[in-house]
């Protein structure tokens, strides 16, 4: 059994957060000033870095060469902090979904009251942090105002408006955002070469869009390519159907024949595009972004192409003829 690439490639340093420099470049430089703040809120959409990142910023804190904002990996808690590690007892990690009432706070706060073990902090990370109740806030509020000298706090939430404001107030508060398509496909390429793997045109742009900005879904999806790939590669075709994405010869048909403002034509493949057991939703955002695309094209000319990504070449020539079709 292999593990998840979104595991196997889990940044250990802020080095390695892509897509978010406008979080990691000032933590970094907090952790060289060493003015690090007693509480953070790491807010954002999901699997875009923001646990992660809150590993990594306890993994500066902790480690023998600290100040730091590059772990030396070498250190007994960088080892134990580190992907695949055994984890450390002074980072604890707490599923706030599943620990959020007050009787998890006042847990807490007797843990927090504890020296750290073995490092220069005690470290809590709180992931899911909005699921945590107004009580269970209320009871955590002095600690957070006021904590020990070795405690340290992080909150990691997708919806920072639900962790209340008093909470809110006391924290550092960075918004992740979701990974723009060109840093995502450098990124993939990238993974797909360590792993030895061949992509067709046209693919990293089919699961950077399925992926919908998020790190960890869109290797979640380059995985699955990956493990139902063919003789070590993966090919548009292959990754159009696995992604349930609508056929390419459906949406050329549909194109066409609004360009030549078919009505019967366009309904002929609307109703394949139900009878072979495509999603007909999938179908309209489908073609809806091939409309867009055609857009670009006819706007854009000979530079389309930075817009588009890495089609294939037939597929290009085919959108170029079609934008100057409907142009006409």
């Amino acid at each position: 059994m292999t593990t998840a690439l979104y595991r196997r490639y889990r940044p250990d340093a802020f080095q390695e957060v892509i897509g978010q420099d406008h979080v990691t470049a000032p933590l970094m430089a907090a952790l060289r000033a060493d003015r690090v703040t007693h509480a953070y809120l790491f807010s954002g959409p999901r699997g875009c870095g923001k646990t992660t990142s809150a590993r990594i910023l306890a993994r500066c804190l902790n480690c023998a060469q600290a100040p730091t904002d590059t772990p030396c990996g070498t250190c007994p808690s960088c080892r134990d902090l580190a992907t695949g590690g055994p984890g450390s007892l002074d980072v604890v990690e707490i599923d706030a979904a599943s620990h959020n009432g007050v009787d998890d706070a006042r847990d807490l706060r007797e843990r927090a009251a504890f020296a750290p073990a073995r490092d220069r902090y005690k470290i809590f990370i709180l992931d899911e942090a909005h699921m945590v109740t107004a009580q269970g806030f209320n009871a955590l509020l002095k600690l957070v105002e006021e904590p020990p000298a070795h405690v340290k706090f992080i909150f990691a939430t997708t919806e920072p408006e639900k962790v209340i404001g008093t909470i809110r107030s006391r924290t550092h508060h960075y918004p992740f955002r979701l990974v723009p398509p060109d840093v995502l496909e450098g990124y993939l390429g990238h993974l797909c070469r360590a792993e030895g793997v061949e992509i067709g045109p046209g693919v990293f742009p089919l699961v950077v869009r399925a992926g919908g900005g998020s790190v960890r879904d869109t290797l979640s999806v380059m995985d699955q390519l990956i493990g139902g790939a063919h003789d070590g590669g993966v090919d548009y075709q292959r990754a159009v159907a696995l992604l349930g994405y609508t056929d390419t010869t459906m949406l050329d048909q549909c194109v066409d024949a609004i360009a030549a403002s078919d009505g019967a034509g366009v309904f002929r493949v609307v109703d394949r595009v139900v009878s072979s057991g495509h999603d007909p939703r999938r179908f309209v955002e489908d073609l809806l972004a091939r409309l867009r695309d055609l857009l670009v094209i006819a706007l854009a000319g000979s530079e389309a192409g930075a817009a588009l990504g890495s089609l294939p070449v037939d597929e290009l020539e085919r959108m170029d003829l079609q934008a100057r079709t409907m142009g006409a």
